[in-house]
């Protein structure tokens, strides 16, 4: 039998280096929101507007509603092209509606780049 004059130290730094990539990964966690700092003042502070989110909806008749109020599918191109690309849209489709209004709707937020959608559905 070989004698063993070394120890055999990889393994221990495998469990080293596992131990210290679960030190980093929650001290990072535990670090956040805690930290005492004062923010400086600025003359032309303002504050950011609220994402206030934009409702589309479409009820059963196919009929298109911007935030409660109705207008044509060319007049929904034209408010959806005045609006930010990162503006949040929520979409509420009647489930008696045809798929033809859905696609259309969203045939036009592709066009304009409006990707922040949500679609609003109901639990069975």
């Amino acid at each position: 039998m070989k004698r063993m004059d070394t120890i055999n130290v990889i393994p221990f730094i495998d469990i080293m280096l596992v131990l210290l990539a679960i030190v980093l990964t929650t001290a990072t966690f535990i670090v956040e929101g805690r930290l005492d700092i004062r923010l400086p003042p600025a003359e032309g502070m303002t504050e950011p507007a609220p994402e206030q989110p934009v409702e589309i909806g479409i009820d059963r008749t196919g009929t298109l509603f911007l935030d409660s109020d109705p207008l044509p599918l060319d007049g929904l191109a034209g408010r959806l092209a005045a609006l930010d690309r990162q503006t949040p849209i929520i979409l509420r489709v009647d489930a008696d509606t045809r798929f033809a209004a859905f696609v259309a709707v969203v045939d036009l937020l592709k066009a304009q780049r409006l990707e922040r959608l949500t679609i609003l559905t109901r639990r069975p």
